[in-house]
């Protein structure tokens, strides 16, 4: 299953853009696919987001392999600090 980076295109958040940028940004380096799915196009995406985080007021980026949740920027980062990326995202 691919792993899942949902994203928005539209935010006045400084913060959030850059956090949606270093999580793609590192996958892209470390040649891991994944699918880039923008919630400011769709409100279905960003419902399903919120559904598979657990919490309907999740901002993105969150990630997830498939249907299988992984996480959200904080947990990412965690996860390449303990050097457990791959675990994080099931790959």
């Amino acid at each position: 299953m691919p792993v899942i980076v949902f994203y928005t295109s539209v935010s006045g958040s400084l913060e959030l853009k850059k956090n949606q940028e270093r999580v793609m940004s590192v996958l892209t380096s470390l040649k891991i696919p994944f699918e880039a799915v923008d919630i400011s196009q769709n409100s279905d995406d960003k419902d399903l987001m919120r559904k598979r985080a657990g919490d309907k007021t999740a901002l993105p980026p969150q990630i997830c392999n498939g249907d299988v949740y992984c996480g959200d920027f904080a947990a990412f980062e965690n996860a390449i600090e303990m050097e457990q990326l791959e675990k994080f995202l099931r790959v």
